[in-house]
């Protein structure tokens, strides 16, 4: 069975990826990876904090008017609430590199283009086949319109084109007035791939402390929908590789996001649920089915479901809103 797929570019063995998380910040976890079946590995990403932070940016910042405001030192983080150091990181890369055969991927998260540029280059220099942008930006200055936030994300992905030559992929959040519009900018603007999407970490209550709680909800196969919808509706009309991101925790939910017209599947959430070891489960499942089916390649699947080539393409717009609403009237009540 040939599981062999294209992904910026690159020659992936299977269309697999280990996203971005602590599981891929071990090089003996991305050994395992390779070994059970991904095609690819996404390093954890770097942030933007975590460069000024080298940078002495931040120190600069704690730095001034202390003697008067010594009490503002406590609302920058300390450098030990930094977990990445950024030589590490390029180091990390460097040893990965030089232990598997798979592609390694890189990732950089922030909001400006300020110390990206320099940064990615130095990522490239360390060996990196590929960079993924995760330009993790809410937009809550109630007077930014929309097209500055499109010109942001833009701006970021035309310097760090202009710096490296490395294949780069825009990891970008559904949260856009007309995603597939902002899909075509990033493609003209150089983006070599899609990541399907960013998920924001909102913060929760504390309602006995009365404070805000950022704690980490891993995705769930019940998020799959809204990035389905947008690979179904980008596949094969944006010139870019399509990565397929959230809710992988089954083969079934790799199968789907395939049939949709994704070109890779990353999971991140199930690796940090199961291990790494939960790679192999996934890739059997997807040969499986497809054993299933006397499937022998990828071709044979990938896109059949997509809105291009399904017979009524309107199931993914406002006909399928309406087929939904009126097969759950039409149950009577006390139905399951």
């Amino acid at each position: 069975m040939d599981l062999t797929t294209r992904y910026l570019g690159l020659s992936l063995k299977s269309p697999l990826l280990a996203g971005a998380s602590p599981v891929t910040g071990d090089v003996n976890n991305i050994r395992l990876l390779e070994d059970l079946g991904a095609g690819a590995v996404v390093l954890p990403s770097i942030f933007e904090e975590q460069i000024e932070h080298e940078n002495r940016l931040i120190d600069g910042l704690t730095t001034t008017g202390i003697d008067s405001y010594s009490e503002a030192l406590t609302y920058f983080p300390s450098p030990a609430s930094y977990p990445t150091d950024p030589r590490r990181y390029l180091e990390m890369i460097h040893r990965a590199v030089e232990v598997v055969d798979i592609p390694i991927v890189a990732s950089l998260n922030g909001i400006t283009d300020h110390g990206w540029v320099n940064y990615a280059r130095e990522i490239e220099q360390a060996g990196a086949d590929a960079l993924e942008l995760n330009i993790y930006f809410i937009p809550a200055e109630l007077d930014l319109p929309g097209c500055e936030v499109e010109h942001r994300y833009l701006a970021i992905l035309k310097a760090v084109k202009q710096a490296v030559k490395i294949p780069v992929a825009i990891k970008l959040s559904p949260y856009f007035s007309a995603v597939g519009h902002m899909a075509c900018q990033l493609v003209e603007a150089g983006a070599d791939g899609l990541v399907l999407f960013n998920r924001f970490y909102q913060p929760d209550i504390d309602l006995t402390r009365l404070t805000l709680s950022p704690n980490l909800e891993l995705s769930t196969a019940a998020e799959i929908r809204l990035p389905l919808l947008w690979v179904a509706l980008l596949s094969g009309r944006v010139h870019a590789s399509l990565a397929a991101s959230t809710g992988v925790e089954s083969a079934d939910e790799v199968i789907k996001y395939l049939l949709a017209g994704a070109d890779v599947v990353m999971t991140s959430s199930a690796l940090l649920r199961h291990g790494a070891g939960h790679m192999k489960v996934l890739l059997d499942g997807l040969k499986g089915w497809l054993a299933a089916r006397e499937l022998e390649t990828l071709d044979r699947l990938r896109g059949r479901l997509s809105q291009r080539n399904i017979a009524d393409p309107t199931a993914f717009e406002r006909a399928n809103y309406i087929q939904v609403l009126q097969g759950y009237w039409a149950k009577p009540v006390g139905a399951s």
